[in-house]
């Protein structure tokens, strides 16, 4: 055959090819990337739009063909391309296959994996493999998941045959940072000693891992598995208790640690041990996050045996009420946020003494998580925990220097809580959001209320709205919406409408409301302040500002950050041109709140924050035109 005729070669033999020129078999980034064959650049000229090809794609499949060369021709006279995958992930998934069809759709799958030679192709044999795969298929779809355009494919079908593979693949093609190569490459080779070593190794701070990495990271480790292999390892055991942390961050995505299958053996495994670990701040504060997700988070809607969430969250309670465990926070502790470090034994003293010779930033994190583990440390063992039936309100703050999700208003139903149970894909809004405003009142009319928003935006992913009503003596929520769930290509399924007792209700609501143990100093400033702002709105208005957001800097929570709009023209009612952002910083100089927000208040009031807060958005344009500095780069 002369070399113009010749077949392509199969994406699968490419694959191979490259991950034999690669070191340690892994690609350097983010997956291989193929070279197109001829038949996909030619096809870079078809007009397929991806509507259009949701409609041919299922043509194309039925019948399903006996040979692999049927299928490439039909798509190769369809134009359907590399880029219309998601629709041929759909249509696959769509299939009606019958017991008696199987056996003929997983050879076709094999061939298609095996020898295709274009995208489209073999993600329909992989498609096929998620449904009718066996043990053996594991081999090539882990060879084709290091490829880029066909990880998303490749993910689908080994999480059904073998999810420490899958997780593998995952870590592979979305792990750049250089930080987490070590380990990645580590649980590639499934070496225990390597996969131990590495696991306790790297850094696990929020910003580098989050919960979906970290759900991945445990499944190719196969946590449960090592933890069980390795009884009396307290530092194996206190890593596997940060990531159950990071998977069941609601600041991420709720829904992770409900896709993590071993959790519940997992938290058995760390709280029952939690005796090995060393009383310090860092552990200290990881068992508290863990109790907070098994009393009101997340974790309670794990798959638990009868009886065994409630005593893993008794003996959390018992261990951390001991003197040894509650000495930790205080002043001068010789535990703290590094374990035990010379560093850490004096991060106490100069959280209060002030001393010169140590890094104010390692005193401040000691400062804000020895804090918080004092306001929260028994907040886990009461109220949600033992909380009867009906509705229950939680403000959960969550560990300042290792949780994302700082602070959610956790609603929970019957003990059970509601928002990572209808939506997997945000925490509940803040306090601040929820009950400030005033918006789980049940009034004389109807009120829409966004319970939540996705961490990547309402316009990405969605939000949970409810109806609140109040009807004679019940409070009805009803007529949820939420956005499809993962998995699923039709509408998320109905809520049916929850009923309270009225009286119940509000007695829940103002409690809830006028609760204020869980909040820091420099947060009860910034409520303070914005409800001032919101009193007094002329504060702002005499100055040509409207309010933004007031509350705490995310980087920095011992600051309150006083947001608002500047438009010349705004208080005589004809606003001139866009507006710009300002923000000024009242950091927290250790007065009581309502000091410092009346003094923030008087300020506000006297003199004109534009000469004393700096712009934080708007143009560069604007800001030139209206007189001030723009602080960002070009």
């Amino acid at each position: 055959m002369s070399a113009p005729d010749a077949l392509p070669p199969a994406l699968y033999e490419q694959a191979l090819t490259l991950r034999r020129q690669s070191p340690e078999g892994l690609p350097p980034g983010r997956g291989f990337d193929l070279p197109g064959s001829p038949g996909e650049a030619r096809a870079g000229e078809s007009t397929l739009s991806h509507k259009e090809a949701a409609v041919v794609v299922p043509r194309a499949l039925e019948p399903l063909p006996a040979d692999a060369a049927t299928l490439h021709r039909r798509f190769a006279e369809l134009g359907v391309l590399a880029r219309h995958r998601r629709a041929v992930l759909y249509a696959v998934a769509a299939l009606p296959l019958p017991a008696g069809q199987r056996p003929a759709a997983r050879s076709l799958a094999r061939q298609l994996t095996m020898t295709g030679t274009t995208v489209p192709a073999v993600t329909v044999g992989l498609a096929l493999l998620a449904r009718v795969g066996e043990p053996e298929d594991v081999p090539h779809v882990f060879v084709l998941g290091l490829v880029r355009s066909l990880t998303g494919a490749a993910l689908q079908a080994l999480d059904v045959l073998d999810r420490r593979a899958g997780a593998v693949v995952c870590l592979v093609s979305s792990v750049c940072r250089g930080e987490l190569r070590p380990l990645v490459r580590a649980l590639a080779t499934a070496d225990e000693v390597a996969v131990r070593r590495e696991l306790t190794a790297f850094p696990a701070g929020p910003r580098l891992v989050g919960a979906r990495t970290a759900r991945r990271i445990a499944e190719a480790a196969r946590l449960h598995d090592l933890l069980a292999a390795r009884p009396a390892d307290p530092e194996l055991l206190a890593r596997a208790g940060l990531l159950l942390v990071r998977i069941a961050c609601a600041g991420d995505e709720p829904g992770e640690l409900l896709r993590y299958r071993d959790a519940p053996g997992v938290y058995e495994t760390v709280v029952g041990r939690a005796g090995l670990l060393t009383p310090t701040l860092e552990h200290h504060a990881m068992l508290l996050s863990l109790a907070l997700s098994l009393s009101s988070g997340t974790g309670v809607l794990l798959d638990w045996p009868p009886g065994l969430r409630e005593t893993l969250l008794a003996a959390l309670g018992r261990l951390l009420a001991r003197p040894a465990w509650t000495a930790v926070t205080d002043p001068g502790s010789t535990s703290g946020p590094a374990g035990g470090s010379p560093e850490a034994a004096t991060a106490g003293a100069a959280a209060t003494a002030g001393a010169a010779d140590v890094d104010p930033d390692t005193a401040a994190a000691w400062r804000r998580r020895a804090g918080w583990i004092r306001r929260t440390g028994r907040r886990p063992f009461t109220g949600a925990a033992t909380a009867g039936g009906g509705l229950r309100i939680e403000i959960v703050a969550g560990d300042p220097e290792g949780d994302r999700a700082s602070l959610e208003t956790r609603i929970l139903v019957d003990g059970r809580p509601l928002v990572p149970a209808l939506f997997p894909f945000g925490p509940a809004h803040s306090p601040e959001i929820l009950l400030d405003e005033g918006l789980l009142r049940a009034g004389s009319e109807p009120r829409r209320v966004r319970l939540a928003e996705a961490w990547c935006t309402e316009g990405c992913c969605g939000a949970l709205h409810v109806t609140v009503r109040r009807d004679g003596n019940e409070v009805v929520w009803e007529d949820w919406r939420r956005p499809t769930l993962p998995g699923s290509r039709g509408p998320a399924p109905a809520v049916p409408a929850l009923r309270f007792d009225a009286a119940a209700y509000d007695a829940e609501i103002v409690r809830a409301e006028t609760d204020g143990d869980w909040s820091w100093r420099a947060r009860r400033t910034a409520r303070l302040v914005k409800a001032g702002l919101t009193a007094r709105p002329d504060l702002l208005a005499r100055w040509d500002a409207r309010r933004g957001r007031v509350g705490t800097g995310f980087d920095d929570p011992d600051t309150v950050k006083v947001n608002f709009w500047y438009q010349p023209g705004l208080a005589a009612g004809h606003p001139e041109g866009d507006p710009l952002v300002f923000q000024w910083a009242v950091p927290d100089d250790g007065a009581p709140p309502e000091e410092q927000a009346a003094a923030a208040l008087r300020r506000l009031a006297e003199e004109d924050p534009k000469h004393y807060g700096r712009v934080s958005g708007g143009t560069r344009e604007r800001a030139a035109e209206l007189g001030f500095a723009w602080p960002f780069g070009t």
